[in-house]
């Protein structure tokens, strides 16, 4: 489970003012690392220390110290964190083994003030904890360019399906066309045959032949110039009308548009406020989360380091002027060093978490307020790339129909003086018209039309194999198309789905686990522990939205062999603390925060007797290169003489 070969020699720690503790150096070594002794012995402070050197907050600096230093050593490198108390707040540098120890405050130190054991001991939402390291607003973003991604190759492949249906149509357009040509072709085959037939007067016939032939190769040019102007003007004529048509409707869509005069950058500058205001309060709810947690930790049953003014004469009397300060109503202040009520820091403490509750509301109503600015300002851009569109294409039209304009009028004046060339030639070729040569004149005209029939045709079945060809060339891009919208999509479902996987794995990596632990260690009359992943409708802000939970049943059995569902409340302390350190499992295996850093810390397990310890210990031996765990000597007793003993800090 742990990263290959993340740790691979021996751990030196060495700390100065943390804590409890004056001075330090500890060698650790891979594998599990047993911090044994008494209370009271640092054993709390050396893990705070540890956590300080891989990044953590959750660390306090010697009360009667105004800085603190950490020096730790793994694998070659050193990293460090210095501590120092400025204007009453203490200040955290140095160079850790982690630029963001969120992931290893969650889920690798498993302190007695770890969110994921103090969320099981208070019911509170288990979800929220092991979801939490996810960025949801960057799988958002993405999921957002995948749509538009999706949208385009979508429009694409349908224009494709579109150009599809089209082609038989076409090609069954083709095919009449070549019918008709191989019908006119034959039609001028006869006609020159019949011209050949004709037997003219010898003498007269060729220069005659010469004269006739040459008027209506004239007549017949003209005409076909005549012919190929009027179609180019149909044609000019027909674009036009198109072009007006598609005009008139792009007008009447622009004037559809609703003018708004909200601009989608106001909207990106105001949601750039509320994102840094989000962070803001992120930050703020972090930093009271951990004034809270150190807060409580220190009102705990280990919490104080207790220091007598003058040497005890026995480890009896030592033990009893402890007991009796631990006993008082006032407590010495670890910020100040003046004696306090204990009932004003707990007061404190209330009010610190109503703070940060309010901050926690704060920050879902911004969260409301983004995610409908988001959709405004999507709208707006997509309404504003619109009319960007429709008006680009409203001025290539017009400036379209401008030239196309005066090609009409350029086209009319080129007819009106090829039919009069026409007409001319039509009246020389009359002359021509007498009794010896009336059927041939008849069929030179009857096959000059023919012929420029025939090039009509031709060129409008040209016309139509180009556009047949295109469409072809077209839709051979389409698998391409096809592949990648298929990506898109996969893409597209893994986006929207990693969040679920992510909680059907947290949620099944505990119920594993959580099965494997009860059997280890042999709860009486508790036949299981897990957690069930459910969808319920909740009120956000002004929204209903679908949210998951993660509810957590326990089912114990009577002495008969009955089972039935028990609450977490009727657990036990040793069963209520193996089913927070397996929560946190969940998240370490989750997350892959082995990945992350090397260590997994174990504290505060005095509710869980020895031999389960030693169970549990063994247990999570393999998930992490490095396991410290502070044990009472009594506890430590029971767990394997292979590991690693540390007895004095």
């Amino acid at each position: 489970m742990s990263s290959p070969a993340s740790v691979t020699s021996s751990i030196t720690v060495l700390a100065e003012n943390i804590g409890g503790i004056d001075s330090t150096e500890v060698t650790l070594t891979p594998g599990v690392n047993v911090l044994t002794g008494r209370n009271a012995t640092n054993r709390t402070s050396f893990l705070q220390t540890i956590m300080a050197a891989l990044g953590s907050r959750h660390t306090s600096l010697k009360g009667d110290a105004d800085a603190g230093h950490v020096e730790l050593t793994l694998d070659g490198q050193q990293y460090t964190r210095v501590l120092e108390r400025r204007n009453g707040e203490v200040v955290f540098d140095g160079d850790p083994y982690l630029d963001d120890p969120e992931l290893a405050d969650l889920f690798a130190f498993q302190l007695e003030s770890n969110e994921a054991r103090r969320a099981v001991r208070n019911g509170d939402d288990l979800r929220e904890l092991i979801m939490r390291p996810i960025d949801t607003d960057e799988i958002e973003a993405e999921i957002e360019s995948l749509e538009a991604d999706k949208r385009d190759l979508d429009d694409r492949l349908e224009h494709l399906a579109q150009l599809e249906t089209e082609l038989p149509g076409l090609e069954e357009e083709r095919t009449a066309l070549d019918d008709e040509i191989e019908s006119v072709t034959d039609r001028i085959t006869d006609l020159e045959t019949d011209l050949d037939e004709f037997e003219l007067d010898i003498e007269a016939s060729h220069a005659r032949k010469d004269a006739i032939e040459s008027a209506f190769a004239d007549l017949q040019a003209a005409r076909t110039e005549l012919e190929s102007i009027e179609y180019d003007l149909e044609t000019e004529r027909e674009s036009y009308a198109e072009l007006e048509a598609e005009r008139d409707d792009l007008q009447a869509e622009l004037a559809a548009l609703d003018d708004e005069q909200t601009s989608p950058d106001r909207l990106e500058g105001r949601i750039q406020e509320l994102r840094a205001r989000k962070r803001s309060l992120d930050t703020t709810v972090s930093e009271l989360q951990s004034v809270i947690r150190f807060n409580e930790d220190r009102l705990g049953d280990d919490g104080f380091e207790v220091e007598l003014e003058e040497p005890a004469d026995s480890e009896t009397e030592t033990d009893g002027d402890i007991t009796e300060q631990l006993l008082a109503d006032d407590v010495v202040c670890w910020t100040c060093g003046s004696h306090v009520d204990r009932g004003r820091i707990e007061s404190t403490l209330e009010r610190l978490r109503s703070l940060r509750q309010r901050k926690l509301d704060e920050r879902s109503e911004l969260q409301v307020q983004l995610d409908d600015l988001a959709s405004r300002r999507k709208t707006l851009r997509e309404r504003a790339q619109k009319r960007g569109e429709l008006e680009t294409r409203l001025s290539a039209i017009e400036n379209d129909l401008e030239r196309r304009q005066q090609r009409i009028e350029e086209l009319e004046a080129e007819r009106d003086e090829q039919r009069a060339r026409v007409t001319d030639l039509e009246s020389d070729a009359d002359t021509f018209e007498n009794a010896e040569y009336g059927d041939v004149i008849e069929t030179h005209r009857e096959l000059n039309r023919l012929e420029l029939e025939r090039e009509t045709i031709e060129a409008e079945r040209d016309d139509l194999q180009a556009r047949i060809d295109e469409i072809e060339a077209t839709l051979a891009d389409r698998g391409d198309l096809e592949d990648r919208r298929e990506t898109v999509e996969e893409a597209l479902t893994e986006c929207r789905t990693r969040v679920n996987r992510l909680e059907e794995t947290a949620v099944d990596a505990f119920n594993e686990h959580m099965d494997s632990i009860l059997s280890l260690l042999e709860y009486e009359n508790l036949d299981r522990i897990w957690i069930d992943r459910r969808e319920k409708t909740v009120r956000e802000g002004r929204r209903t939205v679908t949210k998951t939970t993660f509810d957590l049943h326990i089912v114990r059995s009577t002495a008969d062999g009955t089972s039935y569902e028990d609450t977490i409340d009727h657990l036990s302390e040793s069963e209520r603390e193996v089913t927070g350190l397996i929560v946190a499992l969940a998240g370490y295996l989750v997350h892959d925060v082995y990945d992350v850093v090397p260590f997994m810390l174990l504290d505060s397990l005095e509710a869980i007797d020895a031999d389960r310890i030693a169970a549990l210990v063994e247990y999570l031996e393999e998930y992490a290169d490095c396991l410290v765990v502070a044990l009472l000597r009594e506890d430590a007793e029971a767990l394997s003489d292979s590991y690693s003993y540390v007895r004095e800090i």
